[in-house]
């Protein structure tokens, strides 16, 4: 299901890293986040109250919205 906030996401296994690109246009990546839940926010209907409830705030993040996209 569309999500009205988060426009696109890609999880990393290797380094546990969440990038997430939001419907603004900023990008940021999310830090040791487990597989479990990436797994659960990719499977979640309901991403941005998923994201909120279980990401934001949780896992250290920094904005990559200037850096090359990749």
């Amino acid at each position: 299901m569309p999500s009205s906030v988060i426009r696109f996401f890609r999880y990393a296994p290797d380094t546990r890293e969440l990038k997430v690109t939001f419907v603004s246009g900023r990008r940021y990546v999310y830090e040791g986040v487990p597989p479990e839940v990436a797994a659960a926010f990719r499977d979640s209907r309901a991403k941005g109250i998923f994201f909120n409830r279980e990401i934001r705030d949780r896992y250290a993040c920094r904005d990559i919205t200037h850096e090359p996209a990749g």
